[in-house]
């Protein structure tokens, strides 16, 4: 049987007084996946709990855009091959909730106005999203990675994208291999400056130098060593199929942490 695990991240940019954050949100995923609950139920229950949390710049927490409005993407992948990921939602404070119930449609992603409606649809009810100013300079966008006991790994993020960007703008976040990417075996999730992880399609390429031989820990290290930018900051955290998730940042400043059913 395997061994359940989680790992979680608060933003490259949030700072370790995030910790105790990223703490709870993974004792709700544990107590999913202790309970022989769901790589998926607990990688969404997790999400949600960041995304309840007005600290990260998800659901909630969301920063606005250059023109005062708040708009939130979100993604998850299961290592089976299913994949769900909405973009420019508005008035939807748990995106990551519409983005996983698209895992069991012929459709992978839905945007704007499209991507509210057929929530609607789905009885997830319009709420309006607060929002806040950006912080200069941060990056505190939130991503789950969980395993269960099945071998399932399942990698959920959600984000109210960079601060001082305009409406319209799309990040990493709902882009497969950039600001996520699960496959048989490994789960990857990106966080950081959004235009430079998706120039590098940098949870992609993670993840198959894993797939390849290489150890996770340095697989991370290589990436941001090697194809990004060090002006740039950016975040990593990855799962396989067995032993404890990772975290990795070329700053300081990003809490991440795990658990493994010991």
């Amino acid at each position: 049987m395997i061994i359940p695990a989680v790992v979680a991240h608060g933003g490259a940019g949030a700072g370790p007084e995030r910790l105790e954050n990223i703490e709870n949100a993974i004792k709700i995923s544990t107590e999913i996946l202790v309970n022989g609950g769901s790589a998926i139920k607990a990688a969404v229950e997790g999400c949600v709990a960041l995304e309840n949390d007005p600290v990260f710049n998800a659901g909630q927490g969301s920063v606005f855009r250059t023109d005062g409005s708040v708009s939130l993407d979100a993604s998850i992948q299961t290592s089976d091959g299913k994949m769900g990921f909405v973009v420019d939602m508005k008035n939807t404070p748990n995106p990551i909730r519409v983005a996983a119930d698209l895992l069991e449609e012929k459709i992978n992603g839905l945007s704007g106005e499209g991507a509210r409606i057929w929530a609607d649809k789905r009885g997830y009810p319009t709420s309006h999203v607060e929002g806040r100013e950006p912080n200069e300079e941060v990056s505190d966008t939130v991503g789950i990675i969980t395993r269960d006991s099945n071998g399932i790994i399942v990698c959920a993020t959600s984000t109210g994208g960079c601060g001082h960007r305009p409406p319209g703008r799309i990040g990493d976040v709902p882009l497969p291999g950039c600001g996520f990417w699960v496959q048989q075996g490994i789960g990857i999730g990106a966080t950081g400056v959004g235009e430079e992880i998706t120039r590098a399609l940098l949870s992609y390429r993670v993840a198959e130098k894993i797939l390849q031989g290489e150890k996770i820990e340095n697989s991370m290290k290589w990436a941001l060593e090697n194809i990004i930018d060090s002006d740039s900051e950016v975040g990593l955290i990855a799962l396989g199929i067995e032993g404890p998730g990772f975290g990795l940042s070329n700053r300081t400043n990003m809490p991440w942490a795990s658990w493994i059913n010991q």
